[in-house]
């Protein structure tokens, strides 16, 4: 059975028997697995993907875009902060995130929100062209199912 038909308790159970249900239960991100497939032909490497993570692990709800510090996402990957700062200023140049400014109650600025909008789009034409592909490879497979496989004959006298 094809994963994407699977009901969504399914799925999750399938999960919790590859990584574990402690795992499982501490938290888990849904990414497009086009956006690390294609992350070369995207122009991001490893550390520009593990920013987008961090954000993707903290984005729950669409109309809610996250808004981590660049102070925690620097911890977790255990590098400067100062690094973070200027990846995300890259990734904002390159048109694959937007930084939207967040006021406190106190008008003190907090960390920024990060809309992924951009990268969405930049994607998704990898995404149509994966999804093609599985459609040929499917036709494919149909096609071969279907065609009459020869018979073999035994021809009397011939060694």
């Amino acid at each position: 059975m094809n994963v994407a038909k699977r009901p969504a308790g399914e799925q999750l159970r399938q999960n919790e028997l590859k990584w574990g249900k402690k795992l499982m239960r501490a938290g888990f991100t849904v990414v497009p697995s086009v956006i690390l497939d294609r992350q070369d032909a995207l122009g991001l490497d490893a550390v520009d993907v593990n920013i987008i993570l961090h954000l993707a692990c903290r984005w729950w709800y669409v109309d809610n875009p996250p808004f981590p510090s660049k102070k925690s996402i620097a911890r977790a990957m255990g590098i400067h902060p100062r690094t973070v700062q200027r990846r995300i200023a890259a990734l904002e140049n390159q048109g694959f995130i937007e930084r939207e400014k967040r006021f406190g109650a106190d008008r003190r600025q907090e960390s920024n929100r990060y809309i992924l909008k951009k990268l969405i789009e930049a994607a998704t034409p990898f995404a149509e062209e994966e999804i093609q592909n599985r459609e040929k490879e499917r036709e494919a497979r149909a096609n071969r199912k279907g065609r009459k496989k020869p018979r073999l004959h035994v021809v009397p006298g011939v060694k």
